[in-house]
């Protein structure tokens, strides 16, 4: 961020270089859409690992009411 504070002549020239500076921008954009993506995997396992428990809970139940 050096570069952005060179040749400051006043705090309100520093600030609006520091605020017009969008070189991490696609990289907060690319975070962003990765936590959401993890965020949807995370409920999708966690809704589909209740649903396989539920299901072999259930096969287990019936083998162990068979013997």
């Amino acid at each position: 961020m050096g570069h952005v504070l060179k040749n400051c002549t006043s705090v309100r020239v520093c600030l609006d270089r520091i605020f017009r500076n969008e070189r991490g921008q696609g990289l907060v954009e690319y975070s962003l859409i990765l936590l959401m993506i993890a965020v949807v995997v995370f409920l999708m396992v966690q809704g589909l690992g209740s649903t396989t428990n539920n299901s072999f809970s259930a096969v287990n139940s019936a083998f162990t009411a068979g013997s």
